[in-house]
């Protein structure tokens, strides 16, 4: 397991996959090949197969701990989820709770879980099926939820954004799976907190909005003793982006505005030397980043 030192924080990676997700032209609409087999972003073989086109990702939890506090940024997919319209999600049995264990992390240890935003990938390990009902997985944890994805994706709170148009019909149906069996069991349990705007969890990790590809999609900010990190959830999918900055991927609901908040997060990062850590990258899934021309290159931490 990958491990970094930031000042007083911790930074465990818990990998749960990686491998090819899906044709990279579908990922990053608007991106030839050339765009990923050149360049200073060294996408091959870790981030990109020329052979197959394949994208290449990972499903990740990051652990840290803070403050004599353990925190968890994204859970991941779950086991056991009917997700009919992602057949890499469906019904899925992986090795979760055994990873995390191997990092030293037992649930009822967890003092808070941070959803960077509410798709299903990021949420599924947020509840544990236990005979025949949803429970949270961590007992003993605050969740943060990003309130406008809770008010986006809650079918309870109306279909105003239904009817906007914000989003493709078609992804509703899996989304009220999600939300039911992955967000709505930690409300009904009293653990979540919504929040908006900006929030500090502790003296060195502050949530952010980063909107776009979420309604409430967000960053998480680490600055301890004068080092500094930001989780970026999904601003970014793959390495790609950073040489193509205004490139969003096929999943954000508000492509432009994801762009901005991304060329926003990227810009404080190269100029502060922030260590970048997105949801999905591959290889060794962090990076320091610089401006190289219109957009940025890594230097990966490895």
């Amino acid at each position: 397991m990958e491990r970094i030192v930031l000042g007083d924080v911790e930074i465990i990676r818990v990998l749960e996959f990686q491998g090819p997700f899906a044709p990279a032209a579908a990922i990053v609409p608007g991106l030839a090949e050339p765009a990923w087999t050149g360049g200073d972003a060294d996408l091959v073989p870790e981030h990109y197969d020329p052979v197959s086109g394949a994208y290449i990702g990972a499903l990740q939890t990051w652990v840290v701990r803070s403050a004599g506090r353990t925190v968890l940024v994204d859970t991941g997919v779950g086991n056991g989820r009917e997700r009919p319209s992602t057949a890499m999600f469906h019904r899925r049995q992986g090795r979760f709770p055994e990873l995390l264990a191997a990092a030293g992390v037992r649930p009822e240890e967890v003092d808070a879980v941070v959803n960077t935003h509410l798709h299903a990938d990021h949420v599924g390990w947020n509840t544990t099926e236990r005979e025949g009902s949803w429970v949270p997985t961590f007992p003993n944890a605050v969740y943060y939820l990003p309130a406008a994805d809770r008010a986006f994706f809650d079918p309870a709170a109306g279909h105003a954004a239904r009817d906007s148009g914000a989003a493709d019909p078609a992804h509703w149906a899996e989304w009220d799976l999600v939300f039911e069996d992955s967000v709505a069991p930690v409300l009904a349990a009293g653990q979540a907190k919504e929040w908006s705007g900006s929030l500090r969890i502790d003296t060195a990790l502050v949530l952010e909005e980063a909107p776009g590809h979420t309604p409430g999609s967000s960053v998480l900010r680490v600055d301890s003793a004068g080092e500094r990190a930001v989780f970026v959830g999904d601003l970014m999918h793959s390495p790609v982006q950073l040489a193509h900055p205004s490139c969003s991927s096929c999943f954000c609901l508000d492509p432009e505005q994801a762009a901005a908040s991304r060329l926003r997060v990227l810009e404080r990062a190269a100029d502060e030397r922030e260590l970048v850590i997105p949801a999905h990258f591959a290889g060794v899934g962090a990076a320091r980043i610089r401006r190289a021309g219109a957009g940025f290159a890594p230097d990966w931490v490895r």
